[in-house]
C-alpha cells in the first residue's frame, strides 16, 4: 500500500514547557491545528519542584493568565500542592516579617516603600503584581488546558532538523516526519530549532558558573542564612540545605562534566570561606550569566519564543515571564496570519515589539552581575544601591521594573495608555475586562454607547467584540480599543474621532470583512 501523506498541521511547537504550552492554548482559541513535540518523555522532574522550580510570576504574566481564565486554576493547584506537603520550605526571603516585594541582585525591596500612585492606569485586579508558583504545577495546568482544547502533545520527540519552503515546513523528530504551515521553537536555551534555522544569536559570554543545590551538611548552622557576598563569590542559604552559589570561573563548569559531592563541597568552601562539610548531594544543577538574543525572532516560516529566542541568568526571575509574554504576543498574530485576515506586516510586529523587551531584560541581568562580582568596586556599588532601594522612589523604580508594570509597546501614539496593558475596568454590572478577553478576540469598550463605534465593531465582526457600558472608574476616558493580548491600541479621551478608531482597527485587525 502507498504511504499516506503526512497530516498538515497549522502550527508545530517544539517544546512543552510553559511557553510552548501557553502558546498552544492561545492558538487553539483560534481553532488552529496544533502539535507540540517535546524531547523529554516525562514532564516531571525534581528540578521543577521547590526550591529549584519556584518561579515568580510578574504583572504581565498574571494578567495574561487571568485574561484567559487560567489564573484561578493555577492558584488552586498551587495551594493544593502546598497543602499536600509535596513542596519544600520557601526561600528565606519569603519567611521574613517585613513583606519583601522582590530583589535586585539579592538587594531586597519591600512593599511598605512602594508608591503605587506612580502607575495611575492600574486598577484593582484579581491578577495582582506578583505570585510564586512552581514549574511542575504551572506546566500541569497549561498542559491540561492545551489538551482539553484540542492541542496534540507528543513526548519523547525532540525536533532535530527541518526544511522549509514558501508554503510549509517539514520536520524530523525521533525518526518521524511532520508537516506544518508554521514552526515555533520554544525548545529552550540550547534550541535545536534556532540552530537548524540559522538564526543569528549574539550577546555576552558568561562570567560565572551558578549552582542550585540541595544538600545535607554535617553542621547546618555553619553557613549564614540569606545571601552573602564574599571575596570569592556569592551564596544564598536556606535551611536545612538549599543553596544557590556563584563561582566566577567564566562559566567553566557549566554542563561539561558531572556535578559531584566533592566538587560541590570544594566550590562551596571556596565561595563561603568556611570549612563546610557536605554529607550528601540530593539535587544539583548549574547555570550561567551568558546573555544572548536572536537578532530576529522570525526566519521565513520559523519563529522563536522563550529561551530559544533569548537566554540570560535566572537572576531576578525575569526570563520565565519574558517567555510567556512572547507567547501571548505571538499567538493572536500568528492565528490572524493563518486565518488570512492579518495586516500584511502583523507578524513582523512580534519581533519589533518583543525584541526590545528582551534586550532590556538581558541588560537588567547584566547589571545584577556587575554588582555580584567579587571586587571592592562591586561591594561599593552594592552599598549605594542598598541605600537607594530603601528610599520610596528607589523601591518604586525597582518594583516597576521587576514586576513589569511599566511595560509599554511603542505603537506610534503619544497617548500614555496606548501600548500599555488595559486597566481592568469594572462595568456597572460587575463584569471585569479580564473576563471579556477570554475568547482571544479584540475588544472595543464604548462607555457612552455611541452608534458609530458600534458600527465600526460590526465591520470587524468576529475579530472585535463590542461592549457598550459605563464603568465604575473611567480614568478620564470615553472609549478604548484593546488588542487580543490585552494591550491598548486606541483610546478616546472625550468624543471619539471615528477615523482614528478605524485606522487603529485596520492596523491590528486587518481589512474589515
Amino acid at each position: 500500500m502507498p504511504n499516506r501523506p503526512l497530516a498538515l498541521y497549522d502550527v508545530v511547537i517544539a517544546g512543552a514547557g510553559p511557553v510552548g504550552l501557553f502558546l498552544a492554548c492561545e492558538l487553539r482559541l483560534a481553532d488552529l491545528s496544533v502539535l507540540v513535540l517535546e524531547q523529554a518523555e516525562d514532564p516531571r522532574s525534581p528540578l521543577k519542584q521547590l526550591p529549584f522550580g519556584m518561579r515568580g510570576l510578574s504583572a504581565p504574566t498574571l494578567e495574561a493568565l487571568y485574561r484567559r481564565g487560567l489564573l484561578d486554576d493555577i492558584v488552586a493547584a498551587q495551594r493544593a500542592n502546598d497543602a499536600s506537603g509535596s513542596t519544600v520550605a520557601a526561600a528565606h526571603w519569603l519567611q521574613q516579617p517585613r513583606h519583601p516585594a522582590g530583589h535586585f541582585a539579592g538587594i531586597q525591596f519591600f512593599h511598605d516603600k512602594i508608591d503605587s500612585s506612580k502607575w495611575p492606569y492600574r486598577l484593582p485586579s484579581p491578577a495582582g503584581v506578583n505570585m510564586a508558583v512552581d514549574m511542575e504545577t504551572l506546566e500541569a495546568v497549561l498542559s491540561a488546558r492545551a489538551t482539553a482544547t484540542g492541542a496534540e502533545i507528543r513526548r519523547g520527540l525532540g525536533v532535530e532538523t527541518f526544511d522549509q519552503s514558501d508554503d510549509e515546513v517539514t520536520i524530523r523528530a525521533g525518526g518521524e516526519a511532520f508537516r506544518c504551515r508554521w514552526l515555533v521553537g520554544c525548545d529552550g536555551g540550547r534550541s535545536a530549532v534556532r540552530k537548524a534555522g540559522g538564526f543569528d544569536f549574539v550577546g555576552t559570554d558568561p562570567e560565572f558558573t551558578g549552582y542550585s543545590i540541595e544538600v545535607e551538611m554535617a553542621d547546618p548552622d555553619i553557613l549564614r542564612v540569606g545571601r552573602s557576598y564574599t571575596s570569592t563569590g556569592m551564596y544564598t542559604y536556606a535551611r536545612p540545605g538549599t543553596i544557590a552559589m556563584v563561582d566566577f570561573d567564566g562559566g567553566a563548569f557549566h554542563r561539561n562534566q558531572p556535578i559531584t559531592l566533592d566538587h560541590t563541597q570544594a566550590v562551596l568552601r571556596s565561595v563561603s570561606g568556611t570549612d563546610v562539610a557536605l554529607t550528601a548531594l540530593r539535587l544539583a544543577t548549574t547555570w550561567t550569566d551568558r546573555a544572548y538574543q536572536a537578532v530576529s525572532y522570525r526566519n521565513g516560516r520559523v519563529l522563536l519564543a522563550g529561551d530559544a529566542a533569548h537566554v540570560h541568568s535566572p537572576l531576578g526571575g525575569q526570563g520565565f515571564n519574558l517567555g510567556l509574554g512572547d507567547a501571548m504576543n505571538l499567538g493572536w498574530k500568528l492565528a490572524a496570519t493563518l486565518r488570512g485576515d492579518a495586516p500584511v506586516d502583523l507578524l513582523d510586529t512580534y519581533t519589533s515589539e518583543r525584541h526590545p523587551v528582551g534586550a532590556q531584560i538581558l541588560d537588567w541581568s547584566r547589571a545584577q552581575v556587575a554588582i555580584m562580582r567579587p571586587s571592592r568596586s562591586s561591594r561599593a556599588l552594592e552599598a549605594i544601591l542598598r541605600d537607594l532601594i530603601e528610599t520610596r522612589d528607589g523601591a518604586t523604580y525597582f518594583a516597576e521594573r521587576a514586576w513589569g508594570v511599566s511595560l509599554r509597546y511603542d505603537l506610534g501614539n503619544s497617548q500614555p495608555l496606548v501600548g500599555r496593558s488595559v486597566p481592568d475596568f469594572e462595568l456597572v454590572d460587575g463584569t471585569k475586562i479580564g473576563d471579556l478577553l477570554r475568547t482571544g478576540r479584540g475588544l472595543l469598550l464604548d462607555f457612552d454607547a455611541r452608534a458609530p463605534l458600534h458600527g465600526l465593531a460590526r465591520r470587524w465582526s468576529g475579530r472585535i467584540a463590542y461592549v457598550a457600558s459605563d464603568v465604575k472608574d473611567r480614568l478620564g476616558l470615553s472609549a478604548v480599543l484593546v488588542r487580543p493580548d490585552g494591550f491598548v491600541a486606541w483610546v478616546a479621551d472625550t468624543t471619539p474621532i471615528l477615523e482614528e478608531a478605524i485606522q487603529a482597527a485596520a492596523r491590528w485587525f486587518g481589512e474589515p470583512g
